[in-house]
């Protein structure tokens, strides 16, 4: 296996560890979720460091981790995933680009991916196949107010974890720390 490889499988296993061991002191309800602006902190970071695939990956063991210790929902999977991917696809997209701060931009994008994609996905498709009351009782006030709600409850999670991962993106890129170090 190659340096970089092992790298990044070993930052992507911090990462992972981050995002869980976090998890227990930095969520709260919001309708039948919990949500957890350490999972965007994280997706910031994974998308930006170690791109798409990779970020989606770590969301997706963060949230099947956090479901298996009783401190997450399935709603982390549409939760987590979407964000990384938005947040990993923008950073590649923009670093072709040359543009300067494509890691900042790329990293305050996160919140797209999980309220509108996520939580879109989450209302539409996984409460309907889950038979989530508290969820199905959103859909049933209307699909527009229903994801009104949804988006807005998620977006109080995922705006400060993206800014957080924003701010931790500008402190490792001034000690050289950038997704260069990966490539």
């Amino acid at each position: 296996m190659g340096e970089k490889k092992a790298l990044k499988i070993a930052t992507a296993a911090v990462l992972t560890a981050l995002g869980v061991v976090l998890a227990p002191f930095l969520w709260f309800p919001v309708l039948g979720s919990k949500a957890y602006p350490g999972q965007h902190l994280v997706n910031a970071m994974a998308g930006v460091l170690l791109g798409p695939w990779w970020a989606s990956l770590i969301a997706f063991f963060i949230g099947v981790i956090r479901m298996s210790l009783g401190i997450g929902t399935i709603y982390s999977i549409p939760g987590g995933i979407p964000g990384a991917l938005v947040v990993g696809l923008v950073h590649s997209f923009l670093k072709k680009t040359r543009l300067k701060n494509s890691a900042e931009i790329a990293s305050l994008l996160e919140p797209i991916g999980t309220v509108l994609i996520g939580g879109t996905l989450a209302l539409l498709i996984f409460a309907p196949a889950l038979q989530d009351p508290k969820m199905l009782a959103k859909l049933e006030e209307g699909a527009v107010a229903g994801l009104l709600a949804i988006w807005t409850g998620w977006a109080i999670s995922s705006v400060p974890g993206a800014i957080i991962g924003f701010i931790v993106l500008k402190i490792l890129k001034k000690i050289g720390v950038t997704s260069s170090v990966f490539e």
